[in-house]
């Protein structure tokens, strides 16, 4: 199937964009490191029924986020807990705490499968709200490919900060050694580090949508984007405040 190729948006669209969302995909349908390709296509498909889910929208307003995880409007046979994951980070993603994330590793939703998890979630999302704000609908989800986890782990891993381990600042080396590469390790990168295709991931299309590592320290403006570096900041201020976002 021919993914992406904004044939039909009322915009002109980037060729670098599409391309990047076409690899997201083709990574999205093969096994990851904790999670088969099916269970990865589910993790997708979770995260877009987590918008239209009753219960999320009752416990978005409840003073207490921290029951009735059973009671999620569901499409897939995920673990209880990994649905409860994907829809909370879909909809309620404020009041994700520490001590969360460690009962989930203690009952099943491991802290490695916890970030494989949530960064196909933030992947999924940036794609289909670029869909959304073109008046596109979202893009089907790829057909599952066979495989295993690898089950791969980095072999530098502190907890110096955050509620999972990471690569710290100075341990991205060997098979690693691309991950911070134009940056300083800022915390922004290291969050997914413990999966290291799950930051790939997500500077694949940062690069595309937003700016690449490299492009940060440009403070003027790439040739190829229709607007300059203040006003991109000025949108992307803006679209954190509005989120609320943690960071």
């Amino acid at each position: 199937m021919d993914y992406f190729t904004y044939r039909d948006s009322p915009f002109p669209v980037r060729a670098d964009i599409g391309a990047a969302h076409r690899e997201f995909w083709r990574r999205l349908a093969g096994p990851g490191n904790w999670w088969t390709g099916a269970e990865r296509v589910a993790i997708a498909a979770e995260a877009r029924a987590a918008r239209t889910c009753e219960y999320c929208r009752e416990r978005k307003q409840a003073l207490s986020a921290y029951t009735g995880a059973e009671r999620h409007t569901a499409v897939s046979e995920l673990p209880t807990r990994a649905i409860d994951a994907i829809h909370r980070i879909m909809t309620d993603q404020n009041r994700i705490t520490r001590s969360w994330v460690e009962d989930n590793a203690e009952n099943g939703l491991t802290k490695p499968g916890y970030v494989e998890l949530a960064g196909i979630v933030v992947a999924l999302l940036s794609i289909d709200e670029f869909n959304r704000a073109l008046g596109l609908p979202f893009e089907q989800l790829p057909e599952p490919q066979p495989g295993e986890p690898t089950r791969y782990l980095p072999p530098i891993l502190s907890e110096d900060t955050g509620f999972v381990p990471m690569i710290p600042r100075g341990g991205a080396s060997g098979d690693e050694a691309d991950l911070f590469s134009g940056s300083r390790g800022a915390n922004v990168l290291r969050a997914l580090s413990l999966v290291p295709n799950a930051l790939r991931d997500w500077k694949l299309l940062a690069s595309a949508q937003y700016l690449s590592i490299e492009g940060m320290a440009n403070l003027v403006g790439q040739d190829n984007r229709a607007i300059d570096r203040a006003q991109m900041e000025v949108v992307a201020g803006r679209v954190s405040a509005y989120n609320e976002c943690f960071y």
